[in-house]
């Protein structure tokens, strides 16, 4: 089972655990940070959804949303709470049909290794539109592999900069380290970053 496959295997257990620990957690702030930089209406692809709470907010604001996860089990559960179907694809196989006014990663590239978060980030840029944003989060720090059954690939602020040297066309608009905002989690910290596209 490579890293990939034994990720999506955790999530498919853990799916209503995962849910329940996620759907309802308060995440306004960086949500609101991500729509100011998007037309009224706009296209936002939702790479990664998890239980679909960015989602549906995006959809309840006005917004055409193209929501994806690797997990078939949070897929069908994200389908059923925002009230339209979520593609199951895992992120390398997935081809965009349309270009996008927002792409939105929150804690989900994070899944993949660096030099997978490279080849994607460049591959979605071609499907980002001129002036659209790129919302990316990971775990802060240097660590690279598994942990607590899934692979996960931590970025600082440095490593992250090395990163974007490699995509070329994405400006950094906004970074920022936050707490992560789920009960009992507050010491785990989180490297944000909103990109938009200049080429």
């Amino acid at each position: 089972m490579n890293n990939t496959e034994k990720t999506l295997a955790y999530y498919n257990e853990k799916a209503a655990d995962f849910v329940a620990g996620t759907v309802d957690v308060e995440f306004s702030e960086m949500q609101n940070d991500f729509l100011s930089f998007i037309k009224q209406g706009g296209k936002i692809l939702d790479l990664g959804c998890g239980s679909g709470r960015d989602s549906k907010m995006f959809i309840e604001s006005g917004y055409k949303v193209t929501a994806v996860d690797g997990s078939s089990e949070l897929a069908k559960k994200a389908s059923e709470y925002i009230g339209q179907d979520v593609i199951c694809s895992t992120f390398q196989d997935f081809v965009p049909e349309e270009t996008y006014d927002g792409i939105w990663a929150c804690a989900s590239l994070l899944h993949l290794a660096p030099e997978d978060i490279k080849a994607e980030m460049n591959k979605l840029k071609g499907y980002l539109a001129k002036d659209g944003v790129f919302y990316v989060s990971f775990k802060y720090g240097d660590f690279s592999g598994e942990r607590n059954g899934r692979f996960f690939t931590d970025y600082t602020e440095a490593s992250f900069n090395e990163l974007l040297k490699e995509i070329p066309g994405l400006e950094v608009a906004r970074t920022y380290i936050t707490s992560d905002v789920r009960p009992g989690r507050a010491a785990e910290r989180w490297l944000n970053a909103y990109l938009v596209k200049r080429e």
